[in-house]
């Protein structure tokens, strides 16, 4: 299984750092109770105009219940080469209806397919992300989010509002939108299903930032 936490550092940064990068200590989600580190594993992210790097993601155990999570950095998502940046900047062009799939792919030095893929699956989940976007919005006290027509707009508002209001709260701010969507999506942002272990419905508890 996977965690994702809300890394402040850059792809880049964090991954110049290799093992010695310092990463939380969560709770289980199942058990509640700290988890131990254990051990961890290379694995490679690409970010913008296609530089790719290799970073380790780091494992950690709960005792009570022998269940073993890798804790992914919010940059990073879940059985994805590419980073959230990344992802985002096309499907916020595309759906703001800036430029189609294709040049938004050629600025972000991705493949056309990939792009396409990306708004695709986007797409797919839109309805159902931005029902949640706009509930978590709501929450934190941030404003209102009112339907659009077209879901795909409707799914990046509500992802823009609910990081406006997240980002009033210590140490969110500096993650920015999408990053903060894989935190919050447990890093599914772009799977076919999102739970999150930080972020439950009706009762949304937030694994805090932290400083490098």
């Amino acid at each position: 299984m996977s965690m994702v936490w809300p890394c402040p550092l850059a792809a880049g940064a964090y991954a110049s750092m290799g093992r010695a990068v310092q990463v939380p200590r969560p709770q289980c989600p199942s058990c509640r109770v700290p988890v131990v580190f254990w051990s961890g594993y290379w694995r490679h992210v690409r970010w913008q105009q296609g530089v790719e790097r290799k970073i380790f993601i780091r494992r950690v155990r709960c005792r009570a219940c022998g269940v073993t999570h890798a804790l992914l950095p919010a940059f990073t998502l879940a059985r994805r080469l590419d980073a959230a940046d990344t992802a985002g900047v096309v499907i916020g062009q595309v759906a703001g209806g800036t430029c189609g799939v294709r040049p938004a792919a050629a600025a972000a030095g991705v493949p056309y397919t990939t792009a396409r893929g990306w708004v695709r699956r986007f797409a797919a989940r839109a309805a159902g992300l931005a029902v949640s976007f706009s509930a978590l919005a709501a929450e934190l006290g941030g404003e209102v989010v009112r339907p659009l027509p077209d879901p795909l707009r409707s799914a990046v508002a509500a992802i823009s509002a609910a990081f406006t209001a997240a980002a009033g709260l210590p140490g969110w701010a500096v993650l920015g939108r999408w990053r903060f969507a894989s935190a919050v999506t447990g890093g599914s942002l772009l799977a076919a299903n999102a739970i999150s272990p930080w972020l439950v419905i009706g009762g949304r508890r937030f694994m805090p930032p932290r400083s490098p």
